[in-house]
């Protein structure tokens, strides 16, 4: 069984979508990464900080997921991370309504002991600095470092964030944020450019149109399944990323063919988060339910052609 470490917020969001709008609910980058990987057999523990207004019975989901929260600290009088967001109707983009950091202005992380010889770490999108710290705390090179990160750091903290890429194996971002960071329209210039700049893989995201996984001259495609209904797109990213890199800490092998099965995995889990509004379908999600999708995955894109 290999060992996940999940950097990242533990959070409230407030949401609304053509379908509908929540008060404050449970959210943040790594609750989403913590039940996503929950599905495979890892140990995973969370690195985070919360305001001692975090319902215990949020904390209790996680815990009952077997992720330790040893490492999610919680500051008396301190108040949560809280997000608000409003979605358009193709539901692509949004609007950032309220961003309150609280708690997380503050935030020095804490790495468990258990979990500083980490098979993985996966460092959600969080200031480049924390993630920089957590990299600094591990005793042994992880087998894979995943980085997620985001334009807002692009435009304001670029320097400390090429350092931190500079040290992970793995960068994912979106189709955007990747045209941002290497100045080319190409994704297949911008992933060489990327991979030049330190990660061995670069997994390029494109939301409904699904993922692109690159290595040196390999580029390996997955495409997103079609749903009849989404309710709300909020923490699909951090789904997917959890999905990936709990794969790649359950099955402990970084070929590129295992990479592309932890892309599936993670697109497969995404396609359940967006179904609910924040993390509830994600909650009581069934391994056979799981299972099922794949096969569906699996017939998307299997065919068989004789070639002259």
């Amino acid at each position: 069984m290999g060992k996940l470490l999940i950097v990242g917020t533990v959070a409230f969001d407030a949401i609304e979508t053509p379908f509908g709008k929540t008060d404050k609910i449970l959210g943040g980058a790594a609750t989403f990464i913590g039940l996503a990987a929950s599905q495979f057999d890892v140990e995973s523990a969370i690195v985070s900080i919360v305001g001692d207004d975090m319902p215990q019975e949020y904390l209790r989901l996680l815990s009952d997921k077997d992720i330790d929260l040893t490492g999610l600290e919680i500051v008396k009088g301190g108040k949560t991370f809280f997000w608000s967001g409003k979605y358009h109707n193709d539901l692509n983009s949004r609007d950032t309504l309220v961003t309150e950091l609280n708690t997380l202005a503050d935030f020095d992380p804490k790495v468990p002991e258990d979990f500083k010889e980490a098979d993985v770490v996966m460092l959600g999108n969080l200031h480049p600095n924390i993630q920089l710290s957590v990299i600094n705390q591990m005793q042994k090179r992880p087998m894979c470092i995943i980085l997620d990160t985001m334009n807002f750091w692009m435009d304001n903290t670029l320097a400390e964030l090429k350092k931190v890429i500079k040290k992970v194996d793995i960068l994912t971002i979106n189709d955007a944020e990747a045209r941002q960071l290497t100045h080319e329209y190409s994704l297949v210039k911008a992933a060489q450019k990327i991979q030049d700049m330190g990660p061995r893989f670069v997994v390029i995201k494109k939301g409904e149109h699904g993922a692109l996984l690159f290595h040196k001259d390999y580029i390996f495609f997955a495409p997103a399944l079609p749903l009849e209904e989404v309710f709300d797109p909020t923490g699909a990213g951090d789904t997917f990323a959890g999905g990936f890199a709990g794969y790649l800490a359950a099955t402990e092998n970084m070929s590129f063919n295992n990479l592309k099965n932890a892309v599936i995995q993670g697109s497969n889990l995404a396609s359940f988060c967006v179904e609910r509004f924040g993390t509830e379908r994600m909650q009581d999600l069934e391994r056979d339910e799981i299972n099922k999708r794949l096969h569906q995955f699996k017939a998307l894109t299997q065919f068989d052609i004789e070639l002259q």
